[in-house]
């Protein structure tokens, strides 16, 4: 029998809230309490997941746990974010149903872990290939940007998303990933100027200061002191856990990984740097002659650096920060701005600054994550969003009432999609539909966003009127026309019940949300609702030379001035949520609601008020009411069978019809009461968690009951396996013992038959040993004699022989000395005349083994360049020394060439021919002598803008840079991405990738070049060609050596094409059309500067400026 496991098994407390019996908010706290002290953080109520924080790194997001929940049904296994998660997966890729995923829950609560855990989930159980991995990691990616630049650390959290994210992934029709959509809701930029006491600005500004480099923060004229910036706090600035340096470098990397460019992410850190300058411009007040105060600014070097980095003039901007232009209709009128209202502008800028960077980097990153394919795609969103907010201290402003809203909402769509579910899952299955009642909040939705009498409505419309617009104002008519409505509340409303009620402020109002009441303090609603920025400070950003600037302040074009008033901030995000709204209604919903179980931010602390705060915020238990009012549990037949099957006979051990006509045999046989229960088609429908908690009772007493019995028969069969192997064992010792009895009696009979044997042998032995002693003794007897015999003989003889031969030795050694006496005498007249040469000889050896051994220890480095060589010991060695040093110098040589790479070849192969064309003829050689030849200095493989112009070139591109293309009616440039390929050179437009011109190697007769330090070079083509229409090319750049080198190489590396001719002169023509100009090259200061300057003489004539050297 299959062993499956259930969420019913081992469980601690109630996994699913909805079998809590009985269901009160007591034993919802404690049953949540008791899980969590078991490191249970996950708890179901049906199919919505409750998610509490540990605070602590646990051992269940592993890739073993992935592979556990991976394919298995939502309630196979325990609670786990993971089941929700491959639930949404699987339905969207199995049943073609778009999914979204609801996280809420307050500060700190775990969202965005969840919504990480959700994404990681996905990533680790879709398609595998190199693309399917490139999407998965820019969409795991895009996290770590948004973070650090839309998240802060809070009193409640340390990493606080301080913004709503919905993205919605899109996958195609095999479950595989093709890129995400993300949208952003009201990031709080009021934090760019202001945090609250304990809380931080938004990370990106100290990690930037923390990790950024010297030379970078040089650049962007930081310093690495967080208390020389008014907008960072000081006394959290550093957070236990947090590595600011290390997260800049993590968030480099994410952005290098979504797709970010070199210039934008500097361009992005110089935006964030302006922020931080803005914040340190303060402002004096200074009189003016008719009264009025007027502010400026006191120490101008922040703004000077903040111009800087900006391209703004500063006097543009100063002029902003003092001034403000009103237009109406055709008057401009211009009036002073006090120091109260240059603070209000400068934290004005700092926020839309901020703002519209961040939007902007949603944008890019958008651009980089979306699926490139037009075929439908299946989505799965997940929405990170704010919970509901209420501060104690009753200091809830616009930014609290915009998101209790938007929470409003969320409530409800959330049961009305619970609802529909459940409704759904009864029509299907056959169940009747019972009318559930519960508390619809649309009456406090409609509070809010009602187009005529609505509170967002309202306050538009005060923002609006003409006249003094005050916060009182608004409060005025909001108790005028919200006074009699149930979910409004207010001190000075006409409502006279309310009259005495102190703990309701004058300058407050109260709403009734479905989580209970909120005070809402009316101060700073206009403002934040106006979200002014004068269009004096939005024309002087687009005035700036930054190109991500004007990108962020279209309205300040003077071209396109609007003088509507922009829509108001809560008009905006009623909008956007509207359309959010639509956006879910689409989608099969899937909930998490997270809770944070303390304020200590502490592992182990539950705290029951804080929890049950939540609990109630959240409407858990309006939802475990909704579904619990028909049926609490149901189960799928085959499911329930095989769970419950042994509290029967006739369906233990095996069942062999239906499943459902099993389950009806099984509960007619338990005698459960037929209104306990429903049959559907496919599933069983219990009412009352105690006939589940019954059978569950029933199943453990009959799982003890199989126990035993299979513990009885278990031990039976051991005794009996151990008793035959105890039989069997004594057989085969006997069997052996038997063996060896016999095998020990035959070893001693024949011991004893060997020693008898042994005995007589040896008896035999001595007496023939003692005959043949006998026989030997008498042989050797006669030897002795003979051999003495022997011996006198021989040593007479002997003695005979020595003295013969010590004569003749003596003979012989007389005439040895007579012989050598007489060839000495002879030898020596022959010695005196040869021995000078010999000496010489001798001498010249010496001396050369000397030179040797010397210049062996004294042998310089092995560097080409080295010049140095030992000095000549000798004059007569000299040809000797100078032709040594010639042959180890190329030694040398040879071996330092055979460590080059081919790379390494390739480019000193190009130094050396432009070496060969240019040196002592072109004075911009020299210059380029130490830079690199790189090739491809747009990146055009790596750049999306210039993907399909890179698809276009058919082979592999050698050169890629920017020229500027000479127009001959001005001469002025234009600036072109010119590509050198094997076959033809290409010029196309800087901005659009547009081609513009293609020119075949084949049809390029020539190429001419002045011999001055300017960059300018004419491409001559042959005559007749097709590419030359409209007549020679003529560009320029700062890198001609270059340029030049691969076009002369590239056309002589061909067989099929002659030379490319470098002609060098400071005059040569160009045709144009049908027309030859003359280019003429003068030195001379040109009116710009120090730069090249062309300018037009005539119809044929172009004459270029070159600096003097």
């Amino acid at each position: 029998m299959e062993v499956k496991t259930s969420l019913l098994d081992n469980m601690i407390g109630v996994g699913d809230m909805v079998l809590l019996e009985p269901l009160s908010e007591e034993s919802f706290i404690e049953n949540l309490n008791k899980r969590f002290d078991h490191n249970e953080i996950y708890t179901y109520i049906g199919s919505v997941v409750i998610s509490m924080n540990p605070y602590k790194s646990l051992p269940i997001y592993t890739a073993e746990k992935v592979e556990e929940y991976r394919n298995r049904n939502f309630y196979e296994l325990s609670p786990h974010i993971f089941a929700l998660a491959d639930e949404a997966y699987r339905s969207l890729r199995d049943q073609d149903k778009d999914q979204c995923i609801l996280i809420t829950g307050e500060s700190g609560a775990g969202k965005t872990e969840a919504s990480k855990f959700v994404m990681s989930y996905v990533a680790a159980v879709c398609g595998k290939g190199q693309e399917v991995n490139k999407v998965k990691e820019q969409l795991l990616q895009s996290n770590p940007v948004l973070e650090a630049f839309g998240n802060a650390k809070t009193m409640r959290n340390d990493n606080s998303s301080r913004f709503g994210k919905y993205m919605d992934i899109e996958f195609d029709f095999k479950g595989d990933p093709l890129g995400g959509v993300i949208s952003n809701y009201l990031l709080e930029k009021s934090r760019v100027v202001k945090q609250p006491r304990g809380e931080r600005n938004f990370h990106v500004f100290y990690q930037l200061l923390s990790g950024a480099s010297d030379d970078m923060l040089k650049k962007l004229k930081l310093d690495r002191d967080f208390s020389k910036y008014n907008y960072l706090s000081l006394d959290s600035a550093t957070v236990n856990g947090l590595d600011d340096a290390a997260s800049f470098r993590t968030v480099r990397n994410a952005m290098q990984i979504v797709g970010f460019m070199e210039d934008e992410v500097q361009s992005v850190l110089e935006l964030v740097a302006a922020v931080l300058k803005l914040g340190n411009i303060e402002f004096k007040p200074e009189s003016r002659v008719n009264g009025f105060d007027e502010s400026r600014v006191k120490d101008k070097n922040d703004l000077k650096e903040m111009c800087e980095l900006l391209g703004i003039e500063q006097s543009v901007l100063e002029r902003a920060f003092s001034f403000r232009t009103v237009e109406a209709k055709m008057e401009k009128v211009s009036t002073t701005l006090n120091v109260a209202q240059a603070y209000y502008a400068r934290d004005a800028l700092a926020k839309n600054l901020y703002s519209r960077l961040f939007s902007w980097l949603v944008n890019r990153i958008n651009e980089s994550i979306k699926a490139q394919t037009k075929k439908r795609k299946k989505v799965m969103g997940v929405l990170d969003i704010y919970g509901f907010e209420i501060f104690e201290d009753g200091d809830n402003s616009f930014e609290q009432f915009i998101i209790n809203y938007c929470n409003e909402k969320l409530q409800q769509i959330f049961i009305e999609l619970t609802l529909r579910e459940e409704q759904e899952e009864y029509i299907r299955e056959g169940i009747e539909w019972t009318n559930i009642e519960y508390f619809n909040n649309a009456i406090i939705c409609d509070l809010i966003e009602n187009n005529k009498n609505g509170i967002l409505a309202m306050l538009d419309e005060e923002c609006l009127r003409p006249g003094t617009v005050t916060d009182e104002t608004f409060l005025d008519k909001l108790n005028t026309v919200c006074a009699e409505h149930q979910h409004f509340e207010s001190r000075l409303s006409k409502n006279s019940k309310f009259l005495t009620d102190h703990s309701l402020p004058h300058n407050c109002f109260r709403i009734q949300h479905y989580a209970g009441k909120v005070l809402y303090r009316v101060e700073g609603f206009v403002d934040k609702n106006n979200d002014l920025l004068y269009r004096d400070l939005s024309q002087a950003m687009y005035k700036a030379n930054h190109s991500l600037i004007k990108l962020l302040f279209p309205e300040g074009n003077p071209a396109k001035v609007n003088l509507k008033r922009p829509p108001t901030a809560g008009f905006q995000f009623r909008a956007s949520v509207g359309t959010l709204m639509k956006n879910l209604l689409t989608k099969n919903p899937n909930y998490i609601r997270c809770i944070k179980p303390n304020d200590k931010k502490a592992a182990h602390i539950f705290t029951d008020s804080l929890v049950c705060h939540q609990v109630r915020y959240l409407g858990l238990m309006e939802n475990v009411r909704v579904r619990r009012a028909g049926y609490a549990f149901r189960q799928v037949y085959e499911s329930c069978l095989e769970r419950y099957k042994m509290l029967c006979k006739q369906t233990w051990p095996h069942w062999r019809g239906p499943a459902r006509e099993g389950v009806e045999v099984l509960l007619t046989d338990l005698q459960v009461p037929a209104e306990e229960f429903a049959y559907g088609r496919s599933k069983i429908f219990i009412r009352n968690p105690r006939t589940l908690f019954f059978l569950e009772e029933k199943r453990r007493q009959c799982l003890e009951d199989l126990a035993a019995l299979i513990q009885k028969i278990y031990r039976g069969w051991k005794c009996r396996t151990h008793f035959l192997l105890l039989k069997k064992s004594q057989v085969v010792v006997s069997a052996w013992y038997r063996r060896f009895a016999q095998q020990k009696k035959y070893q001693k009979i024949r011991c004893s038959a060997l020693v008898v044997q042994s005995f007589i042998r040896g008896w035999k032995a001595r007496k023939l040993l003692r005959e043949l002693k006998h026989k030997k003794r008498c042989e050797e007897a006669v030897t002795t004699i003979s051999a003495y015999w022997h011996g006198t003989q021989a040593r007479r003889e002997l003695k005979r022989l020595k003295e013969e031969a010590r004569r003749k030795h003596a003979i012989a050694v007389i005439w040895a000395y007579w012989l050598g006496l007489k060839v000495r005498r002879e030898y020596r007249k022959f010695f005196r005349a040869n021995a000078g040469k010999k000496i010489y000889d001798f001498t010249i050896q010496r001396i050369m083994q000397k030179y040797f051994l010397g210049l062996k220890k004294t042998m310089p480095s092995m560097s080409p360049i080295d010049k140095s060589w030992p000095a000549r010991p000798y004059g007569f060695l000299d040809g000797t020394h100078q032709e040594l040093r010639r042959v180890f110098h190329l030694w040398r040589c040879k071996k330092y060439r055979s460590q080059f790479t081919e790379e390494k070849k390739a480019t000193y192969e190009e130094k050396l021919a432009a070496s060969e064309l240019f040196k002592d003829k072109k004075a911009l050689y020299p210059s380029s002598v130490g830079q690199p030849f790189k090739g491809d200095y747009v990146e055009i493989t790596k750049n999306p803008k210039y993907q399909k112009l890179n698809s276009l070139v058919e082979d592999k591109v050698l050169l890629a840079d920017v020229v500027s293309k000479i127009n001959r009616a001005n001469g002025k440039g234009a600036p072109r991405i010119f590509l050198l390929t094997k076959k033809s050179l290409v010029l196309a437009d800087q901005k659009t990738g547009q081609v513009k011109a293609s020119v075949p190697l084949l049809d390029l007769s020539s190429v001419s070049v002045s011999t001055q330090s300017d960059g300018f070079f004419a491409l001559r083509l042959k005559e007749g060609a097709m590419s030359a229409a409209k007549g020679d090319f003529l560009l320029s750049s700062d890198r001609l050596i270059e340029i030049i080198t691969k076009l002369h190489r590239t056309g002589a590396a061909s067989a099929d094409r002659n030379h490319i001719n470098i002609d060098i002169s400071d005059e040569f023509l160009v045709q144009f059309k049908q027309d030859k100009v003359c280019v003429k090259f003068i030195q001379g200061t040109p009116k710009n500067g120090n730069g090249v300057a062309c300018k037009r003489k005539n119809n044929r004539l172009l004459e270029v400026s070159v600096p003097s050297p």
